[in-house]
């Protein structure tokens, strides 16, 4: 399997400005805009962290019409979106595959159907389950391939933060890795393991100008 590499973190927000908002006051930066995913009526904004990776926040887009299928990451769950009422926070981490047609036939966990997606000029095939949920809860990426010659971070507005690392802690961490080796991504993530009920959880280590902080996955 062809190694994949780990594309971007999520962070959801009930509205962009609460997003925004929520980096500015973590990282100590301004989040630029992003623009419109009209299929499904969401809105963002994105930055880049270094090395072909960014952090992009997203929230519903009021101003869209309603999709035609559920939001992505969750953003219709009841349960998603009762947690991001309460704060904005880390939903999930993408990776990009060389080819995402071939990863998703090869693998027999549900990451979803692949899907063409654009955003302006930018192009890229994502996985999408029917329900718009979030594999294992986020702890499992969601599968992309841009459709385009540079990497799109390589045009988002450097503010001087960078990906350290990401952290996956799991009471099933054997699970996760098979999955993560069977799409090649099992070298994107540090994997972590914890006890039996507790309830798994991500954190990406961000360098900033004012030195490391943290996003959390759960509160």
């Amino acid at each position: 399997m062809k190694t994949s590499c780990l594309d971007h973190i999520v962070i959801g927000a009930a509205t962009l400005d609460e997003g925004v908002a929520y980096v500015r006051s973590k990282l100590g930066v301004m989040i630029p805009p992003g623009g419109n995913h009209t299929k499904m009526a969401t809105h963002n904004c994105v930055m880049s962290l270094g090395h072909d990776v960014y952090l992009e926040v997203i929230a519903v887009d009021p101003n869209a019409n309603a999709p035609l299928r559920p939001r992505w990451f969750g953003l219709d769950d009841p349960y998603v979106k009762a947690r991001l009422q309460r704060q904005p926070a880390l939903l999930t981490w993408l990776v990009n595959c060389a080819n995402i047609e071939s990863v998703v036939a090869q693998n027999s966990f549900p990451f979803g159907a692949v899907t063409s997606m654009c955003r302006g000029d930018l192009e890229w095939s994502i996985t999408l389950p029917a329900d718009g949920g979030l594999p294992a809860a986020g702890m499992l990426p969601t599968l992309l391939q841009w459709r385009t010659d540079d990497h799109p971070a390589r045009r988002m507005a450097d503010t001087g933060c960078t990906l350290q690392r990401l952290q996956l802690y799991h009471p099933h961490i054997e699970w996760i890795e098979s999955i993560l080796a069977g799409v090649g991504a099992l070298d994107c993530i540090e994997r972590n393991s914890i006890a039996a009920n507790a309830t798994p959880y991500l954190v990406a280590h961000i360098m900033t100008p004012s030195g490391v902080r943290q996003f959390f996955s759960h509160h």
